[in-house]
């Protein structure tokens, strides 16, 4: 049987998409990095699985059987609870191959529900849920120690408010608290322009340096209020990527920004088989 694909990023952050309604595929962690690699296979930030929630055996309670639910996968085959970037080529790939009539597609993921709403101008906003501010810690990068807040946007971040971005070697995995984030954590270095709007860039968990992290913006932004005593607001960042917009409200968040696809295909059955 075939093994269709389509290919998809939110501001550079790129995915390879895999339907598969009924949960048919064995998507091993082999078989994810072997196609995130961008030499031996499609290259890609991450793979979103394009499945029923009943499907899948691990999706959280309290998600309609018949939902589409986003199984993401980082690219180094580790599962993860949330992607906004993720969110938004998944709704837009919904609404494109009329598997979702939209405007607005309910998408299901680890992190729970995530309404996200098609915009004509082709751009998606996503329903990101509450934003938990988890505290201050601190991550060492190139022998300094960075003040950040810890933020859960349905997965861990720790956002550091600094004076510039463009010099930060993020080659490398920057230095946290293991205590504090024993799963890991999305490192995000914000760099504030005016009072609503922000520089990033972003260290993912299982990924590396990325040149853009939807929930990463949700922090960033988070993290940007707070170093001037808000907790609402809306914020303007830019990434490596583009550009997304975040509202921050009491009770809760919002991401908007374009979604994009370059390709569609079908992977070669015997280089599947052969990753078994």
């Amino acid at each position: 049987m075939a093994i269709a694909f389509s290919k998809g990023h939110g501001t550079e952050n790129d995915f390879v998409l895999l339907p598969d309604p009924d949960g048919d595929l064995d998507l091993t962690p082999h078989r994810v990095r072997a196609l995130c690699d961008r030499r031996r296979g499609l290259g890609a930030d991450g793979v979103l699985r394009v499945v029923r929630t009943k499907a899948l055996p691990d999706a959280p309670g309290g998600i309609d059987g018949d939902v589409w639910f986003m199984d993401y996968r980082n690219a180094d085959g580790s599962i993860a609870e949330m992607c906004g970037n993720g969110v938004r080529v998944f709704a837009r790939y919904l609404t494109d191959t009329g598997l979702a009539a939209g405007p607005e597609v309910p998408v299901g993921t680890r992190a729970g529900l995530r309404p996200a709403t098609v915009n004509q101008d082709g751009t998606v906003t996503v329903d990101m849920g509450p934003v938990r501010r988890l505290g201050r810690s601190t991550a060492r990068l190139a022998g300094r120690e960075l003040d950040g807040l810890g933020i859960d946007v349905g997965n861990p971040h720790l956002a550091c408010v600094v004076d510039a971005v463009a010099d930060l070697d993020l080659a490398t995995q920057p230095g946290f608290d293991p205590a504090t984030f024993p799963q890991g954590v999305n490192l995000e270095f914000v760099e504030p322009v005016t009072d609503d709007e922000v520089r990033m860039r972003v260290h993912e968990r299982g990924v590396g340096e990325t040149r853009s992290c939807g929930t990463g913006t949700v922090a960033a932004a988070a993290a940007a209020l707070d170093a001037q005593g808000r907790t609402t607001g809306v914020v303007t960042v830019h990434i490596p990527g583009g550009t997304v917009t975040v509202e921050v409200t009491d009770t809760g968040s919002t991401l908007t920004g374009p979604a994009e696809f370059v390709a569609e295909g079908e992977l070669a059955q015997s280089w599947w088989d052969a990753l078994a």
